[in-house]
C-alpha cells in the first residue's frame, strides 16, 4: 500500500492528554511515531503544548 494512502488512514495529528505534568494514558496505551516512507528523508517533528493553569 502508498505510504500516502497508509497516512490518510492512521492520520497525521493526535491529542494527549497531560495530567500533573505526566502523559495520561491507559496501562495499555503508548505512543508510536510511524514512518511509511522507504527512502530516506529527514522529518521534522512539531509539538505544541495548550493548557490552563490551575
Amino acid at each position: 500500500m502508498p505510504a500516502h494512502i497508509k497516512s490518510a488512514l492512521i492520520g497525521a495529528s493526535v491529542t494527549i492528554p497531560i495530567k500533573d505534568g505526566k502523559l495520561a494514558t491507559g496501562t495499555w496505551q503508548g505512543i508510536w511515531y510511524l514512518e511509511f516512507r522507504a527512502a530516506r528523508h529527514q522529518r521534522r517533528v512539531v509539538a505544541t503544548i495548550q493548557g490552563e493553569k490551575a
